[in-house]
This record gives C-alpha cells, structure tokens and sequence, in this order.
C-alpha cells in the first residue's frame, strides 16, 4: 500500500516508487471522487471501468463484489472540479465521477501491462459547487494546506466555514464505505 498527496504527479511518483520495490500482479487506485452523475449520493462507491485523462481512456478492471456500487467512466484531471457548471461538462463528456489521480496510476499500469482497478467512494455530488477554492489551498507536497484554507474561509465565514464542517463529515461517510466496500470484494 502507498499513499500519496493529490495530483497526478504524486499518484505517478507513489506508484513508480512502489513498483520499483516490488512487481505487483495488479495496481488498485482508491479514494475519494466527486459526482458527475446526479444520481451519485455522498459516501456511494463507484468503481471505474475505463478511466479518462490527458485526452486518453484507459481500460480498467472490474473488482469481484456483491455490495452496492456504481459502475462507468472516471475523469481524472488536474485540479478540484470546483463548479456544478464543471461537473456538467464533464458529465457532458461520458464520464460518471471525476477525480486528480487514477490518470497516472492508469496510465502506469498501461504501459507495463499490470491490471489496473479504480474504486472511489463520492465526497461531493454533481450539483455542488464549492465556495472554498481547494484549488489556491493545494500545497507542492500534494496536501490541502489547512491554514490557507482556513484563512480563506474566514473571508466568507457564513458559508465558507459550515461547508468545510460538512465536507469533514462527508469525507468520514465516504472512508466509511469506502472501506467496507474493499474488505468486502476481490481484485
């Protein structure tokens, strides 16, 4: 296991590092996504079967599971979809959920020929734009930088600051099931 900041570069660099230690039979990239369908619901598990990025799709493998799921494609880009207005288009564009990472593990696992897996669990539904810009706060080490964060939220107190309360509490239910879903399926 390998965990790794937000972005492509830092899900490359883990992924490179990791395999270089040893030759895994198969590459499963896990976390957290954001909806585009909107019939995605806070802490629902979706499993890519394709994942799209940087202008190319790349097949993925589908887990063995009974529990509740969503199947389709995954955009992978490079910053927090921030808008419902983004999450439109690129819903526009085929794909179910949109992430910053799987494109590069994807991608890694292509050209090596190892199976690749993408399970997510939703943080945040299509209709839902954000008022903080987790976009300013991301730091060069891959981390949301709580105090710009925090800094920047207290410039619009009222809705800045409960939105982070309840993406907090949305990251808990996704983790959640998230991991239940793993301890329950076969790769």
């Amino acid at each position: 296991m390998v965990a790794n900041g937000a972005g492509a570069t830092h899900a490359g660099h883990a992924v490179e590092a990791a395999s270089a230690a040893c030759r895994p039979e198969a590459i499963v990239s896990m976390g957290f996504c954001g909806a585009l369908d909107p019939a995605l619901e806070i802490g629902d598990v979706f499993v890519a079967s394709a994942v799209d990025a940087a202008g190319r799709r790349f097949e993925v493998c589908l887990p063995q599971s009974e529990s509740p799921h969503t199947t389709g494609v995954l955009a992978s880009i490079d910053h927090v979809a921030q808008t419902a207005g983004e999450k439109k288009l690129l819903r526009e564009g085929g794909a179910s959920a949109v992430e910053m990472e799987a494109g590069a593990v994807a991608q890694f696992a292509a050209a090596r020929r190892i199976p690749a897996f993408c399970v997510r669990s939703v943080t945040d539904t299509a209709g839902q734009s954000f008022v903080n810009d987790f976009n300013k706060a991301l730091l060069s080490d891959g981390h949301f930088g709580t105090i710009k964060l925090l800094t920047s939220a207290f410039e619009n107190p009222g809705k800045a600051l409960p939105e982070l309360l309840r993406l907090r509490n949305f990251c808990r239910i996704a983790t959640r099931t998230l991991g239940e879903f793993i301890a329950g399926c076969r790769f």
